[in-house]
């Protein structure tokens, strides 16, 4: 069974935390124990049960009811799996948000219905991050129905907002589905709401699974392995996963960005010989020669075409604090220096407008050159996700994540 990763994104104190533990209780998917212990903790604190103390771990979030870092949950209903990623939603935490984000299949944005919430600022910076990160598909369930008496008047008003927003910053209209929830009743979540009888809509949960069968994971026709080290048994013996394409026993490979070449003697996907390895596979490959200890973050290929090695790259760039002082990435699981960083042009995330400007600020995006000391191996990020995606470090300190991407485009 497939798990897809879902990460939840919203506001502060818009239920996300909520949703994900009426979930799991109305699935079946998690057990008495932990909900005694949810239970337990509310009457301890003074308060009514609340879903979310389920999913939030630590006694600091369930003091301050905010959840303060990433918490993964995992879901089964009928033949699907689910891997929710609850992510902070408050701005100061956006680090984790970001990590968060960045290894999801799609996304879940809860935007609460309540009076004077609704959609924010932070609605906004969290969607494009979504779409910064690849995420091309958008459940958004809006939530806290229940506080303004189920009206079909307020969830038309959010859909219609978040509608506009997300077109004009790239999303496709047949990409985004709309739920009208009340997450703390366990309205729609499962079963279909009574008191909602004006939507027509799948639940939440059948929501997903529709949106997940229709999911398709592509390969590309070229090899590409993203290599993490060399086998401390035998130096001759590399490992990492394959990006795209296959590979056949006996094939040449070259090592990029270094040129290396070696022919492969033995393939392993699961610690088992294959006669080749094909899109996915965690390998192990047993080689005629030796290629040295520096291979993490290398990219294997048959064709030397198959991806970019190039001394700089144009990103977009999503920024967290001021860019100053010594710069770095974080890139296929290697730190690289950067030489030089320089800003083309910025993007109002509140509007997706693109102005020509020199600097950024933090908590804004832009378009980037990245210029390195030397050639590193990396693709496009629409082409492959996997080779395309950094994380920016300023004076060793988290300063934002990007992906590359033409500016042309």
């Amino acid at each position: 069974m497939i798990v897809n990763r879902v990460t939840l994104l919203g506001n502060k104190d818009h239920g996300k935390s909520t949703l994900i533990g009426s979930l799991l209780i109305s699935t079946g998917s998690v057990s008495e124990q932990r909900i005694n212990d949810a239970k337990k903790t509310s009457k301890k604190l003074g308060r009514q049960f609340e879903p979310g103390y389920i999913l939030d771990s630590f006694q600091e979030e369930r003091e301050n009811e905010m959840t303060i870092d990433t918490t993964r949950a995992q879901v089964k209903y009928k033949d699907t799996g689910f891997e929710f990623i609850d992510v902070p939603g408050h701005e100061e935490l956006m680090k984790n948000m970001l990590s968060g984000a960045s290894y999801a299949d799609f996304a879940l944005l809860i935007v609460s219905a309540k009076k004077d919430e609704g959609i924010t600022e932070q609605t906004k910076r969290h969607l494009f991050v979504a779409k910064l990160m690849g995420i091309n598909r958008i459940i958004v369930a809006v939530n806290k129905l229940d506080t303004v008496g189920y009206g079909k008047d307020r969830f038309d008003e959010i859909k219609t907002g978040i509608t506009d927003y997300l077109q004009r910053i790239g999303f496709d209209a047949e990409s985004i589905s709309f739920v009208p929830v009340s997450a703390y009743n366990s309205e729609n979540l499962v079963r279909r709401s009574k008191s909602m009888k004006w939507y027509k809509g799948n639940s939440l949960i059948d929501t997903l699974v529709e949106l997940s069968h229709s999911r398709k994971r592509s390969n590309g026709k070229e090899l590409l392995i993203l290599l993490q080290g060399t086998s401390e048994d035998d130096r001759k013996s590399v490992f990492g996963k394959v990006l795209s394409g296959e590979l056949r026993k006996g094939e040449r490979i070259k090592i990029l960005p270094d040129g290396k070449e070696a022919d492969v003697k033995q393939i392993f996907v699961s610690g088992r010989k294959r006669s080749k390895a094909t899109f996915g596979n965690v390998v192990t490959l047993e080689l005629n020669r030796e290629i040295g200890n520096g291979v993490k973050g290398s990219v294997a290929c048959t064709n030397t075409k198959a991806c970019r090695v190039e001394s700089s790259a144009d990103a977009l760039f999503f920024d967290t604090r001021p860019l100053k002082g010594r710069l770095s990435i974080k890139m296929n699981s290697v730190e690289i220096p950067c030489r030089k960083v320089v800003i083309d042009r910025t993007v109002d995330i509140a509007t997706g407008n693109i102005k020509n400007n020199g600097s950024i600020k933090p908590l804004q995006a832009a378009y980037i050159r990245l210029t390195f000391p030397r050639d590193i191996a990396f693709e496009d990020f629409e082409k492959i996700p996997e080779l395309g995606r950094f994380v920016l470090y300023s004076d060793k300190k988290f300063a934002g994540i990007g992906v590359i991407k033409d500016q042309s485009r």
